[in-house]
Formats: structure tokens, sequence, C-alpha cells
């Protein structure tokens, strides 16, 4: 305990300098800013934005990146209340009761009780952390390559299991993105895989043209694709945001579900706020005595799917840093920006730079509050933020990418890659293929190729290094039974009918 406590008092001591503060309200209001506004969702602004952490220092950068993360769950919850559009993909289910709520003149109540449950679910997950992270990180201790390559092929499995769509797509872009990840000079043998002749892609493929490639040019493409929405506005005076005794009373035990569910969920490979938010309503909806109020009102349908993708956002990085491996996009973007400072993300952060892990933890707990003081007397100027029209908006965004790309290497190849990533990108959208399955097979392919080399080089040859070792073992055995749930077809079923959410 003890210890816990003065390694939070050094990491606040590290987030509390002006400079990190300046950062953790930078990335806070940028994040409540794409959260708010349809269309601009925080991996493709992470993505957008890594070339700029170049200069920064690594905890500094680190804190932006976050904030725009869960900055964005925050303002998601805005546009979904009030407009009935959700800025972030883990507000879709805000809109069914946020909405009717605002409709009804309760708007003020809606965005409170969204406000109030997802700063108590942001300050529990970053309670998750703090606990149980070193714990996690003393686990990892034991792990050697093996561990490492069974720990990533489960994260890989959890990645498809979890994704939306068809499964067999979803496998099908971790197979891309671990071929990618072939590209460049293998590093056992010396000998260029893949490389087409082009000197420049000797060291592999660059990240940076990959992501905003796949994520932000196309997403700027699939928003022109579609026709300026009519954005239903609600004339609600906001003068009295506090909700009533009876709002209290309905929604403190939603909220407390959904933070420890997002806690939960947050954690495993491949949840995340999205499938938190649809579950914590799945559940808030199962468990009503009245489920008919859901999709007219029911202030339970806001408390507890906006507190679970908070606590989400926060525990998604437990994985992240003490394993090293990404539970989500956001968090493959953000070990990518750890990799381009030089830090190789795992337990080795706790032991080499705590100043760094515990800096993260303390400034989400700074991020947090100001996120509340942001969300709530700024909701004028985000509604005015809503009636600009995309095509006065997507410019902007396009020239940010090219020049981010540009900035980090004026070289021709990188604006090419660039170029083929978004075309590939926005060929596999129309076919219904997910990115976030290839990113995580790209970033995680290497890995688990170094690894599985490494362990069969030291048990010379033998591959049952891998089942003979305990932790690996288990690990293995998890991976068997999620390509069961993969295969049953029942199972495979009632996923599919979970991201219809709130039916």
């Amino acid at each position: 305990m003890m210890d816990a406590l003065s390694n939070l008092s050094m990491g606040f001591a590290v987030a509390a300098t002006w400079q990190n503060i300046g950062f953790a309200l930078i990335g806070c209001m940028l994040g409540t800013l794409i959260g708010v506004l349809p269309g601009i969702g925080p991996i493709p602004t992470i993505a957008m934005l890594l070339p700029l952490t170049f200069g920064l220092d690594p905890l500094s950068s680190l804190i932006m990146l976050a904030g725009i993360y869960y900055g964005a769950q925050y303002g998601g919850s805005t546009s979904s209340i009030l407009v009935n559009m959700p800025g972030e993909a883990s507000s879709v289910v805000t809109c069914m009761d946020g909405h009717q709520m605002a409709r009804q003149g309760r708007a003020g109540a809606a965005l409170a009780v969204a406000a109030l449950g997802s700063f108590f679910a942001g300050c529990v997950g970053t309670l998750f952390i703090a606990a149980f992270g070193p714990a996690l990180a003393d686990v990892s201790q034991r792990f050697n390559s093996p561990e490492y390559f069974s720990l990533m092929a489960l994260g890989l499995l959890m990645a498809v299991v979890l994704a939306q769509g068809s499964v067999i797509k979803a496998i099908g872009m971790v197979l891309v993105g671990l071929l990618f990840g072939l590209v460049g000079t293998d590093a056992n043998t010396g000998t260029a895989r893949y490389t087409l002749g082009i000197s420049e892609l000797w060291d592999g493929i660059d990240f940076l043209p990959m992501v905003i490639g796949v994520f932000g040019i196309v997403e700027i493409i699939r928003n022109l694709e579609q026709p300026e929405l009519h954005r239903t506005s609600v004339s609600t005076r906001f003068k009295d945001l506090w909700p009533s005794r009876k709002d209290f009373a309905q929604s403190w035990k939603p909220a407390l579900r959904g933070t420890g569910l997002g806690a939960i969920l947050g954690i495993l490979p491949g949840g995340g706020a999205v499938l938190a938010s649809f579950a914590s309503y799945t559940l808030e909806k199962k468990i009503a005595r009245d489920p008919s109020r859901f999709g007219k009102g029911a202030i339970e349908g806001v408390a507890g799917p906006e507190s679970a993708n908070n606590a989400a956002a926060q525990t998604s990085f437990i994985p992240l840093l003490t394993l090293g491996l990404p539970s989500n996009p956001i968090m493959a973007l953000m070990m990518g920006a750890m990799i381009i400072q030089g830090i190789q993300p795992g337990s080795a952060v706790m032991t080499t730079r705590p100043d760094l892990f515990w800096g993260m933890v303390a400034s989400m707990w700074i991020g947090n509050m100001m996120l509340v003081i942001i969300n709530l007397p700024m909701i004028g100027l985000w509604v005015k933020l809503l009636t600009v029209p995309y095509r006065l908006l997507y410019p902007a965004i396009l020239l940010f990418c090219v020049i981010g790309i540009y900035g980090v290497n004026s070289n021709w190849v990188l604006m090419a890659m660039t170029v083929v990533f978004a075309l590939f990108g926005y060929i596999m959208s129309r076919f219904g293929c997910e990115a976030a399955p290839m990113i995580l097979g790209f970033l995680l392919g290497p890995m688990m190729e170094e690894n599985l080399r490494r362990s069969l080089v030291l048990s010379r040859g033998d591959p049952m290094v891998f089942v003979t070792r305990p932790i690996s073992a288990f690990l293995l055995f998890l991976c068997v039974l999620l390509v069961l749930v993969i295969i049953l077809p029942t199972v495979r079923k009632s996923r599919e009918e979970a991201f219809q959410g709130g039916d």
C-alpha cells in the first residue's frame, strides 16, 4: 500500500508540471472536439498527430494522445444526446435514450449524468491501473519467448472474436497485417523479404503511412460519400444541469455496474469502449423491471453505457503498459507512439521508466477532472461546432495528414505508401473489412515471429516448448477455447446479435 502511494506521489509530481498539464489540456480539448464532431474519430486523429510526437518529451506526447482517447469518449455523448448523432462509435448506444431525454426537455440531466458517470468511471479505471498494473507486471516478469508468442496469438484471436462484422473477414485482415509485417530485412539472415527491389522498404513498411492511409484518408472519403445529414437540434435551455434526486436514484447503480463491466472488458485484448457500452446497455435492459422504458428516455440507458465506455478506455492501458500487448486499435497506435520514442512497451517500462508509467496514471486523474470542467460549461460551444458542414472541415484534415507524413521524412516513397494504403483501405471498407485487425496483425506479427524463432532456437527446434511451459500452455488453451467460440454457430449468432445493441 505504501509503495503504491509513494509511486502515485511520484507520478503526480511528474504529471503536474505546467508542460504536462498543458499537453493534457490540449489532448482533452482535442478529444472532446473530435468526439463531438461526427466523422472525426480518435483513431484517425491520433494517427495524424503521431508525427508531432517526434519532437516532444515521451511522457508529454503520451499524455496528450491518451487525453485524446478518453476525451473522445466524453465528447461523443454530447452530440448523441443533443442531435442524435454519435460522434464516437462507443456513443451509439447513448443516442437511444439520451436523445429521447433531450426531446423531453431533460437534456441537462442526461448530459450531467453522462459527464459525472464518465468522471467516476474514469477515476475507478485509473485506480484499476494503479492497483493491478504492478501485479500484472510482476507476472509478466516470468514471461519468456514462448509465453510472449502464446500471449500475442491470444491477442490476435481476441481481436477476431470481438471484431464487428464477419469473422472470416477479420481473420483475413489479421493475416494481411501479418504479411505486411514480414516486409523488410530478416533480422536473423539479413535477407530482404518482399521489398520488390525498393530500397526504402528494407527497414519494413512504415507505421505512419499505413495508419494515416487506412484510417485518416479513408475516413475522409467515406464521409464525403455520404450526403450532409440533417441535424435535428433540440431547443433546450441549460441553466439547470443538475439532475433531480430521482435521476440520481435511477442512475447510480447502472453507473456502478457499467464501471465494473467496462473496467473488466477494457483489460481484455480485443475489448474496449464500444463493446463495453453495448454490453452495459444490454445488461441494464435485461435486469430492468420495465424494459419497455428503454429507447424512450430511460436515464439508466445513459448512465450505464457512458460509465462503461470511459472505464474501458482507462483500463485498456493496462495490457499495453504491463504486457506490451495492445488491447484495441487505439492502444496499437499508442504502442506505435512509444516505439517511435524508443520505448519498448511491456513490464520493463515500470522498472526502467517508472516516471513514465506512474506519470501516465496520475495524468489520467488530472485529465478526467479537466474533462468535467470542459464538458459541462462549454455545451453551447459544442452545439455551434456541430453546425459546421463537413465539406469545410475535410480540406484542413487532409492537409494535416499530408504535412504530417511529409514532415517525418521528405521522401516521396512515404507519400506513395500513404496513397496506396488509402486506396487499399477504401477497397477493403467497401467489402466490409475492418482495418483494425490488420493494424494489430502488423504490429504484433514481427514480434510473434521473433519470439517464435527465438523459442525454437532455445529449444533446438522442439515445438513442445510451447506446451511444456505452464503459462504458455494455459495461454494456448485459451486460444483453443477462442477458436471453438469462432467455430460454434450458436456463439457466432449471439455475437452478431450483441452488436445490434438495444433491440
